[in-house]
């Protein structure tokens, strides 16, 4: 069954300005460099009109992780995440992501929706993580989820600024 994400992201910029950051390869690029943490990179990027798909890897670095997840699985946590964005269309736009972590028996996936308010919008996730491991799959998921909002709100930082302007030359 696994455990739910549910996540909102409030943005003080109008919808069409985070979906023009969300299909902007130079903004996953930089995000990744900022808040992707160690060895993060852009796999693979497809640019369509007003669309992207993309293939990411992050890392969780072995030190951050409970004793739980290092027992099972030693070293870093790397972490294999795929990201599409639909058009916009008026003041909203679709996606879905998904992710898995090398030597571990599980996923994490679900969709993404923008959705504008006038001048500014909200970015809700919403999905679910299932880890396949006998007695400690409920923990490990929770553990996944906690650091999965807090990766969430280091993206939703880095869009704020991005959007202001701080990453520009």
């Amino acid at each position: 069954m696994g455990s739910p994400i549910d996540h909102t992201a409030n943005h003080s910029y109008p919808a069409a300005a985070v979906h023009a950051a969300f299909v902007d390869p130079q903004y996953w690029h930089t995000r990744l460099a900022e808040v992707g943490g160690p060895g993060a990179a852009v796999d693979r990027i497809e640019q369509g009109d007003g669309t992207i798909d993309l293939d990411l890897q992050q890392a969780i670095p072995a030190e951050h992780l409970p004793s739980a997840v290092t027992s099972i699985r030693p070293g870093d946590l790397v972490i294999h995440r795929h990201e599409s964005w639909g058009p916009l269309s008026g003041d909203r736009a679709e996606g879905r992501f998904s992710a898995g972590v090398d030597g571990m028996p599980g996923k994490v996936e679900g969709t993404l929706t923008i959705a504008g308010d006038g001048d500014a919008s909200t970015v809700i996730v919403e999905g679910s993580v299932e880890v396949k491991i006998p007695f400690l799959g409920s923990k490990i998921e929770a553990m996944i989820v906690d650091q999965l909002v807090a990766l969430f709100e280091a993206e939703r930082t880095f869009t704020e600024r991005w959007l202001k302007g701080d990453f520009r030359a």
